[in-house]
């Protein structure tokens, strides 16, 4: 099992580096290697990565019903996974697409996403529309599947309601380097908070006025 999260300030190179990760950004031979492989040229079985083109897309737009959509991608193949995802995200299969809020949207499209099992899952921020609810039933969904089977989950998030206890490793990236990177356990802020939620959103809070800091103002 490994979930891994970062959060880094806006412009650092999180989507970037998913890009790459994913095989949807070139980079130079020999320097992104996912299980071996080089994910550009050679492809990823099992690699998902949901982005800003994923919530972008114009398809979930259209008027349409969500068993259609769900069948668009092997609801009906994976039944039981596509059960587990319209259940775990509260989704109404009445829905027309055309019709929903954005916090609605972006449910059906989690579970367009996930309804097929992956081993490597990339999610730039993708949990932003949804409710606290939603948002933690969904976290929890995913920390089950990397416990039930052998698979991995690299979250790139500004959000830690509820994520304390979810990541087993932190990325420090800052300006397209990594600075700090490790199981959860070795980082220490120092003292300890009034929750495991507030501690972690203290980490990252250093790490971002020290970014600040050695960055110094924009407009310098």
């Amino acid at each position: 099992m490994l979930t891994s999260g970062y959060h880094t300030a806006n412009g650092s190179g999180k989507t970037t580096l998913l890009r790459l990760l994913s095989g949807k950004h070139m980079a130079p031979n020999s320097t992104v290697s996912v299980a071996g492989l080089d994910p550009f040229k050679e492809g990823l079985e099992g690699v998902c990565y949901l982005g800003t083109e994923f919530v972008n897309n114009p398809i979930v737009r259209t008027d349409m019903d969500v068993p259609t959509l769900l069948a668009s991608i092997g609801g009906d193949f994976y039944k039981d996974r596509r059960d587990e995802l319209i259940e775990i995200l509260d989704i109404d299969v009445g829905w027309r697409m055309h019709a929903v809020s954005d916090g609605e949207r972006r449910r059906v499209q989690l579970a367009m996403g996930l309804i097929r099992p992956w081993t490597v899952l990339l999610l730039d921020e993708v949990t932003v529309d949804l409710d606290l609810l939603s948002r933690s039933d969904f976290l929890s969904f995913l920390k089950r599947e990397t416990e039930l089977r052998p698979c991995t989950i690299v979250y790139a998030t500004h959000i830690f309601d509820h994520l304390a206890d979810w990541p087993t490793h932190l990325v420090h990236l800052h300006l397209g380097k990594i600075k700090d990177w490790g199981e959860t356990e070795m980082f220490d802020i120092g003292g300890m908070r009034k929750s495991e939620n507030s501690q972690l959103g203290e980490l990252i809070l250093s790490w971002l006025r020290e970014d600040q800091r050695e960055r110094g103002p924009r407009n310098a």
